[in-house]
């Protein structure tokens, strides 16, 4: 289990990323959901050691994350949304020298190490390929092996699927999925599909403070009855989107589906709709209060 508790973070200028984070995340995969600049990446940097809170605390297994670094960075396995790889590396180079200064020092030990991880992410063949001409869903899926070296106990991934296709995003979903069994994995992004097919438990952040905090399941059987839809011109939709609490619109056929929150038929052509993560959490990031 980690436990953040009261993690705030002001950068130069006085911009506030984090106001007061506590969480309880447990092991299995745990979704950080929230728009751009809401600081999710702040949050990971923290607990990847890379950056220092304000004030706060975070820890997990006896270990505290702010102030043993050593420690935590043993424990540790990070995939940022931007790492760096030397372009005239091959994988099995680069892999090699990571997993030296990570401490894996028995020649032997870390052969075997680096042949079973680049097996798990379908990258044996692919081995002796200079990683400059690595495709985006290859690049990530080395990133997730280099997360893996020395069996962390955390893992951190921020924003992992933005920019894969569809295929390597599912090829991406099943790894994490196959990791997540006995370690805390954390998933930042802002991708709620990704969420909603990986995490047995989630939050929402939003302009630095946690605004929500469930699993995914919960968020839909709150939304149960409360969410409708309804397809109209586009100037009814204008005058709708000021009056109702509408989650979501999309053209179609030259008008706009409506995706409304209200307890009863807010409006008359709209119907019952099944909720969605999406409408949960569209209505807590675009609607003061939200839906806690």
């Amino acid at each position: 289990m980690l436990k953040i508790f009261g993690l705030r973070k002001t950068y130069a200028g006085g911009v506030r990323a984090l106001n007061g984070i506590d969480l309880e995340i447990p092991a299995g995969m745990f979704g950080l959901l929230g728009p751009n600049g809401a600081g999710k990446t702040t949050l990971m940097k923290i607990l990847a050691t890379l950056l220092d809170p304000d004030e706060g605390t975070a820890a997990m297994d006896g270990i505290d994350l702010i102030g043993d670094k050593a420690a935590t960075r043993r424990m540790l396995g990070y995939l940022p949304q931007d790492f760096g790889l030397y372009p005239t590396l091959t994988a099995e180079q680069m892999l090699d020298y990571l997993a030296r200064l990570k401490g894996i020092n028995n020649a032997r030990e870390r052969r075997a190490h680096l042949d079973a991880l680049l097996e798990r992410v379908n990258l044996s063949s692919e081995r002796k390929q200079k990683l400059g001409a690595y495709s985006g869903g290859m690049r990530q899926r080395f990133g997730i092996a280099q997360a893996l070296l020395g069996s962390p106990r955390l893992i951190i991934v921020d924003e992992p699927t933005a920019g894969l296709d569809l295929e390597e995003r599912i090829r991406f979903h099943n790894l994490l999925s196959e990791i997540a069994a006995d370690v805390v994995v954390i998933l930042s992004t802002h991708i709620v599909s990704d969420v909603s097919n990986l995490c047995d438990q989630m939050a929402v952040i939003r302009r630095g403070e946690i605004i929500a905090s469930c699993s995914p399941s919960d968020a839909l059987d709150r939304l149960t009855g409360r969410v409708w839809e309804a397809v109209v011109a586009r100037d009814r939709a204008a005058q709708l989107k000021s009056q109702l609490a509408i989650v979501s619109s999309q053209m179609t056929a030259g008008r706009v589906k409506l995706r409304a929150i209200a307890d009863t038929c807010p409006d008359e052509g709209f119907a019952p709709a099944a909720p969605t993560l999406e409408d949960y959490y569209f209505s807590l990031v675009n609607h003061q209060g939200g839906l806690k």
